[in-house]
């Protein structure tokens, strides 16, 4: 293994002591109202921003962690891929306010020929959508904190730590958007996968190492790439066969050595064309039974 393929395998051991010991880079913000300050981490920033002017109770708002960063660094998709550790965001929050998951744009391949991770490099935004009780009514805006944990890379790997906050006011009549922030959520809900067109159909044949996902989706694909939803299920540096077929396509994708057990089902990330990703959920099924099934049909 080449010397830049060790340094870029950063264990998740390795980030969790190294943020314990304090070699973690810390940036403390207090940041009042809805304009914010953007807070520095190892070669870029990061600053937390709403979508709108203020909190509607009752009802789903947009919070975002916009990334920027200094050419050639890059963090990290939920799967990170052969390296690496995606963001963790701890919440302070008041009573009456809940997050939901962070929605993760689609991410792009990173590193070398042997050791490839899942990441965003230049800027992205992670939207987080949050819910405002009917009891926020009762006070005139609401303190939003977040203490975030992050991995920057490029050859090597910088663990970084930043405490942002933004305060809102809590009104109970439909926000306006924030023209500052708005384009950039525009923009980042544009990457976000969508779910697949009920008219599409999927299903994933396991072979001894390799499984092959089979797509109809009515017109002939000629690029498609996949994105594994859950790490150490198939191989992230081996190339993936795209087959065409009439109305759809066949991707051959080789299991990752350290797949243990069989999977029900493959879930990810698929791109095609180039274009618009799509969020997929396909079952899994043994070439033998995948024989079967065939045989009975035919007959």
């Amino acid at each position: 293994m080449r010397p830049d393929d060790l340094r870029l395998r950063f264990s998740r051991v390795s980030f969790s002591r190294a943020l314990r010991s304090g070699v973690a880079l810390a940036a403390g913000l207090c940041l009042c109202g809805a304009r914010t300050t953007a807070a520095p981490i190892p070669h870029g920033t990061l600053e937390l921003i709403a979508e709108n002017q203020w909190i509607e109770t009752g009802r789903w708002a947009n919070l975002g962690l916009r990334f920027q960063l200094e050419k050639g660094w890059h963090i990290y998709w939920i799967n990170p891929g052969d390296s690496g550790e995606p963001p963790r965001v701890k919440w302070q929050l008041p009573q009456g306010l809940t997050t939901g998951d962070i929605k993760w744009p689609a991410p792009e391949h990173l590193g070398t020929t042997t050791i490839v991770d899942f990441g965003y490099q230049d800027a992205v935004t992670l939207i987080v959508p949050m819910r405002a009780d009917a009891s926020l009514a009762a006070q005139a805006s609401a303190q939003i904190a977040a203490e975030v944990k992050v991995l920057v890379c490029r050859e090597m790997c910088i663990p970084g730590k930043a405490q942002l906050s933004v305060t809102l006011p809590i009104k109970s009549q439909q926000p306006a958007p924030d023209s500052r922030t708005e384009s950039l959520f525009a923009a980042a809900r544009k990457s976000l996968p969508r779910p697949a067109p009920g008219s599409w159909k999927f299903s994933v044949i396991e072979d001894k190492d390799s499984f092959s996902l089979k797509a109809n989706v009515g017109r002939q694909v000629t690029q498609a790439v996949f994105y594994p939803l859950v790490e150490s299920q198939v191989s992230n540096s081996a190339p993936q066969k795209l087959t065409p077929a009439a109305g759809g396509f066949q991707l051959t994708l080789q299991k990752s050595e350290q797949l243990l057990k069989p999977l029900e089902r493959l879930k990810g990330v698929l791109v095609l064309d180039g274009q618009q990703p799509y969020a997929i959920d396909a079952p899994v099924s043994k070439r033998a039974a995948a024989a079967d099934g065939d045989k009975k049909n035919d007959s």
